[in-house]
């Protein structure tokens, strides 16, 4: 594992640990039933690299913006933070 493969997985740990727990909620992937944002990407770096990962980031925004929308049509009520994109948003479904 080279230097910037273990400061990305820093940082997503340190987001787990730090941030994740304060806000209390999943991500809308995570509540619809895949895997969290946080999750994934931390699994990729550690299996591919950071750098080799920043498509796995971008598909699995994505992915998590379609599950928001999908639990924002449907009958499932949450509360809480999307982090979604590089700024955490709070909503309301």
């Amino acid at each position: 594992m080279n230097f910037i493969d273990s400061i990305a997985l820093r940082l997503v740990e340190g987001y787990r640990a730090q941030l994740s727990p304060r806000k209390g909620w999943k991500c809308a992937s995570g509540v619809a039933g895949g895997g969290t944002c946080s999750t994934l990407i931390r699994n990729s770096i550690a299996e591919r690299g950071a750098v080799a990962s920043a498509g796995t980031a971008a598909r699995q925004f994505a992915t998590c913006a379609r599950a928001a929308s999908a639990i924002r049509r449907s009958d499932i009520r949450v509360e809480g933070v999307c982090c979604c994109g590089p700024i955490p948003i709070p909503f309301r479904f």
